[in-house]
C-alpha cells in the first residue's frame, strides 16, 4: 500500500466516492462508490483521532488529480488555507500531472514529493508525523542509492526556481547531497548515511513556515525573525527530541548544523562531522535558490562558497561535496565551446566533464530536441555557467529525467 493522508473536508459528500477511504493502518473505512451523505455521517464513520488516508496504488488518477489541483492552489498567493482545505477529491481533472510510479517502479513524482514534504514539515505535531517523515526519508534514501544523478538533477533544477515550497525543497536537496557525498566520497556505512540524511531533512523543522515566508519576503528581517533564525538549530533539536527522536548523533548534527566552526574534520565528533557536511550543503543550496528579494547565485560561486571555510581555507567537508557533485552538478546550465547552452544531466569521469543536453544553439535559438553532449570532447568543453534566469527556454523536468 502507498497510503497518503487527506483532510476529511476533501471527501465529496452526497456522491459516490471515486476512491476507497482507509485509516492510517490500512484498514478499510469505506469502499469506492460508497456515498457519504453528510459531514456528521463521515465524522461518525471515521471516529475520534483516526487519520483518513487514500491508497495511491488503488486510486492513482483521482489522487494525482487532487494533488495537482492542491499544488496549483498552494503556489497561488491568493489562495487561503480555507480554500486549500475545500479542495475535493474526485475524478481526474482535465489536465492532471503526468502519472508516475513510486521509485521501485520508476521515477519519483517530484512535484508530489515537494508537496508531501511541505505538509509533513509544517505539521510536526501531527499524530502520524514520525511515520510520514520516515517514509519520505526512505523514499529519498532509496532514490539517492538507485539514481543519484537523477536525484541531484531534479532537486538542483527545482531549487533554482522554487520560492513557495522553499523549505521542503531545500531540506530534500541538503539531505540528498549529504547522503550521496557521505556514501560516495566519505565511504560511510549505510546506517550512518541514513542517519546523516535524517538530520539533513529535519535540520530546520522548527522554522519551516518562517523559512517559506522569508523566501517570499522583500522587507528586511525583523528582530524577532532574526532571533528565530539564529536559534532555530537548537529549537529544531529540542523539537525532534519531543517528537521521539532518541538518536543522539542525529540530534547533535541538527543542533550544530548552523555553527560556523572550521577545523580538521577528524577532530570533530561524529555528530559534528555530520553537522559540518550539512552546513556546507546548506550553504550551497541556499545560494543557488532564488528569493523574492534577490536572484540566485551562479552554481560555481555557490560551489566556491562551500569549498572554502570561514578562514578562506579549503574545507574538508566542502571539498568532499565539490568532488562528489562536480564543479558543474546535474541541474546546472552551462555554456559550451560551441556557444551552445546545455543543462547538466549527469556527472562525468572528472569534476569538469559532465554529460549535458543542449537546449539552445550557438545563435541562442531553442534546439527543440534535447541534444546530448559529452563535455570531455574539446569542441563541447564547458566554458562557463549560465544563470537559470538567462535561459530563455522553458524546460520540463519530465523531459530531462529520462535522458539521465
Amino acid at each position: 500500500m502507498n497510503l497518503v493522508p487527506i483532510n476529511s473536508e476533501s471527501v465529496p459528500l452526497g456522491e459516490p466516492l471515486p476512491f476507497a477511504l482507509r485509516a492510517a493502518n490500512g484498514a478499510l473505512l469505506a469502499q469506492k462508490g460508497f456515498v457519504v451523505q453528510t459531514a456528521k455521517e463521515l465524522s461518525e464513520m471515521v471516529g475520534r483521532g483516526i487519520q483518513l488516508c487514500v491508497d495511491v496504488d488503488e486510486s492513482g488518477d483521482s489522487y494525482r488529480a487532487f494533488v495537482g489541483r492542491l499544488q496549483q492552489m498552494l503556489l497561488s498567493s491568493d489562495t487561503s488555507l480555507g480554500q486549500l482545505a475545500a479542495v475535493k477529491m474526485s475524478g481526474p481533472a482535465p489536465a492532471p500531472p503526468p502519472a508516475r510510479a513510486r521509485e521501485e517502479r520508476g521515477p519519483l513524482d517530484w512535484s508530489e514529493l515537494q508537496l508531501r514534504m511541505t505538509q509533513v514539515l509544517r505539521a510536526p505535531k501531527a499524530f502520524d508525523f514520525k511515520e510520514r517523515f520516515a517514509q519520505l526519508h526512505e523514499d529519498l534514501a532509496k532514490r539517492c542509492e538507485q539514481a543519484p544523478d537523477a536525484t541531484l538533477l531534479a532537486l538542483i533544477f527545482l531549487s533554482a526556481q522554487e520560492t513557495r515550497m522553499y523549505s521542503a525543497t531545500h531540506a530534500m536537496l541538503v539531505s540528498c547531497i549529504c547522503m550521496i557525498v557521505g556514501r560516495e566520497m566519505l565511504r560511510w556505512p549505510p546506517a550512518k548515511v541514513r542517519q546523516l540524511g535524517g538530520a539533513g531533512l529535519s535540520m530546520n523543522i522548527a522554522m519551516t513556515e518562517l523559512q517559506d515566508q522569508l523566501a517570499q519576503q522583500t522587507q528586511p528581517l525583523t528582530a524577532r525573525q532574526i532571533a528565530a533564525v539564529e536559534d532555530h538549530a537548537n529549537r529544531s533539536a529540542l523539537l525532534l527530541a519531543e517528537l521521539g527522536v532518541t538518536d543522539e548523533v542525529w540530534l547533535e548534527a541538527v543542533r550544530h548544523h548552523h555553527h560556523r566552526k572550521p577545523g580538521p574534520f577528524n577532530e570533530k565528533t561524529e555528530g559534528q562531522q555530520m553537522a559540518r557536511l550539512i552546513q556546507r550543503a546548506d550553504v550551497f543550496g541556499a545560494r543557488i535558490s532564488p528569493r523574492a528579494s534577490r536572484w540566485p547565485m551562479p552554481v560555481t560561486a555557490a560551489m566556491q562558497a562551500s569549498y572554502y571555510d570561514e578562514e578562506n581555507k579549503v574545507d574538508e567537508a566542502g571539498a568532499a561535496l565539490v568532488k562528489g557533485l562536480g564543479v558543474y552538478p546535474p541541474g546546472a546550465f552551462v555554456r559550451l565551446a560551441s556557444q551552445e547552452v546545455g543543462v547538466v544531466l549527469r556527472r562525468g569521469v572528472s569534476a569538469t566533464t559532465p554529460r549535458v543536453a543542449v537546449v539552445t544553439n550557438r545563435l541562442g535559438m531553442p534546439t527543440g530536441e534535447l541534444i546530448p553532449r559529452d563535455t570531455g570532447v574539446p569542441q563541447w568543453k564547458i566554458t562557463g555557467v549560465v544563470a537559470h534566469k538567462d535561459v530563455r527556454v522553458k524546460i520540463s523536468l519530465d523531459r530531462l529525467l529520462p535522458l539521465v
